[in-house]
């Protein structure tokens, strides 16, 4: 049983949400449809929003899915999108001055391992470059970010508990459907808004479930 995994599928751990089979069942941190929340997110805070830089990892489970998204999201709003592929951490430096330089009006980060492992240095990059940038996971505002938008990871640990219950009460761990997150969080870091010169609109402030002052 695993609490978290991005793409359970993908990854080859489960034939599918509905019937994992095998000895694995658990929690999906996958909802593709979220990165599209999240450009959603930037257009409300910049109004003018036309081309965003999406960064991610192309061996990532869930990468490509995420960001098919992230393009289909887009199409609406008339938005560009620019993808650059992060494998290890020497990309990361270059691929920040680049959007700073005018490839992209802000940047949207897919969830990975390898960006995750460096979230100090990559949301030291978006405040020197004064790029305004959305993340996928809660740690990335804790240390200086913008803002995120994700997955309740403690939602899901306490979920996990139903299914430690219907295992030991004899439940076939590839019988029991791979469950996606139903609980999401909205972050903001209005100490960095104002380093970088952003002003949040109070409508977008007033959904966030906590603001860091």
């Amino acid at each position: 049983m695993t609490a978290q995994v991005n793409d359970p599928v993908g990854s080859g751990l489960v034939a599918s949400l509905a019937r994992p089979g095998g000895n694995l069942t658990g929690l999906s941190t996958l909802v593709p449809e979220i990165s599209g929340k999240r450009l959603e997110i930037l257009k409300e805070v910049l109004p003018k929003l036309s081309r965003v830089v999406v960064l991610g990892d192309s061996t990532a489970p869930g990468n490509a899915q995420s960001l098919k998204e992230t393009e289909l999201a887009a199409k609406p709003f008339d938005i560009q999108i620019h993808y650059q592929d992060i494998v290890g951490p020497k990309h990361i430096e270059t691929s920040f001055g680049e959007a700073a330089k005018g490839r992209g009006d802000a940047i949207l980060l897919l969830g990975a391992p390898v960006l995750i492992s460096q979230r100090t240095q990559i949301t030291n990059l978006a405040t020197k470059n004064q790029v305004p940038v959305i993340y996928p996971q809660k740690e990335y505002v804790d240390v200086g970010g913008l803002m995120s938008y994700g997955v309740s990871i403690v939602d899901l640990y306490r979920r996990s508990a139903t299914y430690v219950d219907k295992i030991l009460k004899g439940g076939n761990p590839g019988e029991i459907p791979v469950e996606q997150p139903t609980k999401f969080e909205f972050i903001i870091n209005l100490k960095t808004a104002k380093q970088i010169g952003l002003i949040v609109p109070p409508n977008v402030l007033a959904r966030a479930d906590r603001v860091i002052k």
